[in-house]
C-alpha cells in the first residue's frame, strides 16, 4: 500500500458508494418520472443494481478478511472473485432487461420525446459516478482487491451509460424521439460488455491464473538481490484475492548446513515480502536446492531433452558429475 490510511479507505469506500448510489436512484428516478425518458429510467435501474453490487462487495470484504483456519489454510481471499462474478451477472441481467425494453418501445412505434429536465439527471449522473469510480479504483488498486475493482467498474459503466443517455436525450429534444430508445440500447450494450469482462476476470482468478509478468519479475529480482541466493530455479504464483500465493525455489551453495538453509529461507521470505505490496511472508513458500554450475546444468538439460525426444533412449546410469 502506498499510504497507511489505505486500509481505512477499504472499510469506508463501499459504504460511501452505497449511500451515493441510493441518492442517484431517487434523483434519476424522479427526473425520469417527470420527463418521461426511457433512457433515464434504464439509467436509474442501473444505479439500483449498483446498490446490490455494493452489498455483495461489503459481504465479500468481510469474509475475505477472516484469518486462515484449518479448512482454509490459504485464507478466504478468493471469495472476492465470487463477488466480482455476481456483480458481473447482475450487470448482464440488467443490461438484457434494458435492451429488451428499448427494442420493444422502438417496435411499438409510440415514442414520445422526453422533457428537457432529463438532461440534468444525465449530467449529474456522469459527474458523480466518475468521481465514485476514481475513488474506488484508487482503493482497489492499492489493496489489490478484485471485488472493490469490480464495484468501481460498475460505477464507471454507470458513467458511460449516462453519457449515452445524454446524447440520446439531446437527439430526442431536437426532433428525433427514437434517439432516447437508441440511447437505452447503447446503455445496455455497455453494461453487458462490462458484466462479461468482470466474469472473465473472476474466472481467471478462480482458476489460479498467474499474475502479470511484471509482478513475477519483481519477485525474481528481489530474490536474486539476496547475497545467499545463487540462482532462482523455479517460480510460480497465483492470486489468492487481495494477496498472491507464491512458490519460490532458490539455489544456494551445496556445502551449507540444514540450519543455515533454514535461516536463509527466513531471510528470503522477509526480504521478498518487503518488496512486494500484495505478498505476505506466510504466503511465500520457499524451497531450497543445491547450486549447480552451468556445465552440469547444461548436461542435465541435454539428458532431459534426449529422454523426451527419443522414447527408446535410455538415460545412462547415474555417475558422479563435476558439481561443486
Amino acid at each position: 500500500m502506498k499510504y497507511e490510511y489505505c486500509e481505512d479507505c477499504r472499510h469506508e469506500v463501499v459504504w460511501l458508494a452505497t449511500g451515493i448510489n441510493a441518492w442517484l436512484v431517487l434523483f434519476k428516478g424522479s427526473l425520469a418520472f417527470l420527463s418521461g425518458s426511457a433512457a433515464l429510467v434504464a439509467d436509474a435501474a442501473h444505479s439500483a443494481a449498483d446498490i446490490i453490487a455494493n452489498i455483495i462487495t461489503m459481504t465479500s470484504l468481510k469474509i475475505s478478511s477472516r484469518p486462515k483456519d484449518k479448512c482454509h489454510p490459504y485464507g478466504h481471499g478468493k471469495v472476492q472473485y465470487f463477488a466480482s462474478s455476481l456483480i458481473g451477472l447482475l450487470l448482464i441481467i440488467g443490461g438484457l432487461e434494458i435492451l429488451v425494453n428499448a427494442l420493444k418501445s422502438i417496435m411499438a412505434g409510440n415514442i414520445e420525446p422526453p422533457k428537457a429536465i432529463a438532461l440534468l439527471g444525465a449530467i449529474v449522473s456522469i459527474s458523480v459516478n466518475e468521481l465514485i469510480y476514481r475513488y474506488q479504483s484508487c482503493v482497489g488498486k492499492e489493496l489489490n482487491s478484485p471485488s472493490i475493482m469490480a464495484n468501481a467498474w460498475d460505477n464507471r459503466s454507470d458513467a458511460f451509460s449516462s453519457v449515452g443517455v445524454l446524447i440520446g436525450l439531446i437527439g430526442a429534444l431536437i426532433g428525433y424521439p427514437v434517439c432516447d430508445a437508441l440511447a437505452a440500447i447503447c446503455v445496455a450494450l455497455v453494461v453487458l460488455k462490462i458484466g462479461l469482462e468482470l466474469n472473465w476476470e473472476a474466472i481467471k482468478g478462480l482458476m489460479d491464473s498467474s499474475p502479470d509478468l511484471d509482478e513475477l519479475k519483481k519477485i525474481y529480482q528481489a530474490a536474486l538481490r539476496i547475497p545467499e541466493v545463487r540462482d532462482v530455479t523455479n517460480l510460480r504464483a497465483r492470486s489468492g484475492g487481495e494477496n498472491m500465493i507464491v512458490d519460490l525455489e532458490c539455489a544456494i551453495d551445496a556445502g551449507l548446513t540444514v540450519s543455515e538453509g533454514d535461516k536463509i529461507k527466513e531471510i528470503i521470505r522477509e526480504k521478498v515480502a518487503e518488496e512486494m505490496e500484495n505478498l505476505n511472508e506466510e504466503d511465500l513458500h520457499v524451497c531450497l536446492a543445491p547450486y549447480i554450475q552451468q556445465e552440469a546444468r547444461e548436461k542435465k538439460k541435454v539428458l532431459s531433452f534426449l529422454g523426451k525426444r527419443f522414447k527408446g533412449w535410455q538415460r545412462p546410469a547415474k555417475r558422479e558429475m563435476d558439481v561443486q
